[in-house]
Parts: C-alpha cells; structure tokens; sequence
C-alpha cells in the first residue's frame, strides 16, 4: 500500500510511519488518482507526466513519485478509483434496488466527458499494453467486491448460484449501449427493466 502522501519521513531508521486513514492525506490521494484518471482520458497512458498530475491536483510532484513509484502501479489505483466512484455496489440488503443503483450511477459516470474518453481509449486502442493492463488489473480488483454481493445474495437464497462474471456482464451490457448509442436515455425505469430480465432469467435457467 502506498506510503502516508504528506508524511514520508522515516519514524526511525529504516521504518516508514503507518498512512493514516481519512482526513487530508486522504484527500490529497484522492485529488491525485482524479487528476490522473483525467489525464489519462485526455492522452493516454503513454504521455502520461508526473509534473502534469501533480499541477492539476494541486499538490506537490514528490507526493506523486513517493507513493506511486510504479506508474502502472499509478494508473490502476486511478481507475480503479474512477470504476468505485462510478459504479458502487452497496449490500442494502434488497439485490435489486442495489443492482438498478449500481447501474444507474454506472450509466451517469459512464455518459462523463471522462468515462467517454476512456471508453474511447479503450476501444480505439486495444494494443496499448499500458493501458490494457492497468485496465485488467483494475477490473479484476473491483471484480472481486462485486462477486461479494453476489455471493451474499446467493447466500440469502435471492439468487441460485451464478457466474458472477457472467452476471456482471448482462447487467453492464445495456448500459453501455444506451450510452454509446446515445439514441434513447438511460431511466430509472429502463435500469428496472434490466435488473428484472436478468434477474428472471438467472432464475429461470436455474438447475
């Protein structure tokens, strides 16, 4: 885990202090993963500058070398950030409500300037190594919570066992064509429509 971002100064010789939770160092991570995010939509990976993420997060450059060496390491964490804030997908106890949420703030993030551009990267450039990784490995990372949910909701009896990858992508699925298509707003209702199908159907094809 990244170091403290204000306090890299050694506790004592050869220990670093533990990062504290919360409050400013917790912001200024934040401003930085936001920052670069934003850059990477707007250039790449490849033209990605720490003197850049640090001027438009406002914070000093070393906050950046110091807790994000690797810039692979820098991009993940990023969008690994933006997939949280744009897709939450909170256990309320009700799968469905928490599904049509979870696609509604999905769709809102997705339909960005910045969700836009990093679809765009992602489809027109699927030979960038960089980002191709940084994305896999922040996909998988968030993967891991949502099949959480899944496998609560399995333990509730609210769904038979599923494929929770395969479920993921019958949800998402419809979002990202109502967004890229642009033909149609993504409602509340539609959300509901989808939940239901997909639920219905898991259900349905059930063993």
């Amino acid at each position: 885990m990244p170091e403290d971002v204000e306090t890299a100064e050694t506790a004592e010789a050869g220990a670093r202090p533990a990062a504290r939770p919360g409050g400013r160092n917790a912001r200024v991570r934040s401003q930085i993963l936001a920052a670069t995010t934003e850059l990477v939509a707007r250039n790449g990976v490849a033209g990605l500058r720490y003197e850049e993420i640090a001027e438009l997060a406002g914070v000093n450059k070393n906050s950046v070398y110091r807790n994000w060496p690797d810039r692979a390491r820098l991009v993940s964490d990023a969008l690994l950030q933006y997939a949280e804030d744009s897709a939450p997908l909170h256990d309320s106890g009700d799968l469905r409500r928490d599904l049509v949420d979870f696609l509604m703030v999905f769709s809102e993030r997705l339909s960005s300037s910045v969700g836009r551009a990093l679809l765009q990267a992602a489809v027109t450039a699927p030979g960038n190594t960089d980002l191709d990784e940084a994305v896999r490995t922040a996909y998988d990372r968030r993967f891991a919570t949502v099949r959480k949910r899944f496998d609560s909701a399995v333990d509730k009896g609210e769904i038979p066992p599923v494929d929770s990858y395969f479920l993921t992508e019958l949800l998402s699925g419809p979002v990202y064509l109502y967004v890229t298509r642009r033909r149609r707003p993504f409602t509340r209702e539609v959300a509901e429509k989808i939940v239901d199908v997909v639920l219905a159907g898991i259900r349905a094809t059930a063993p």
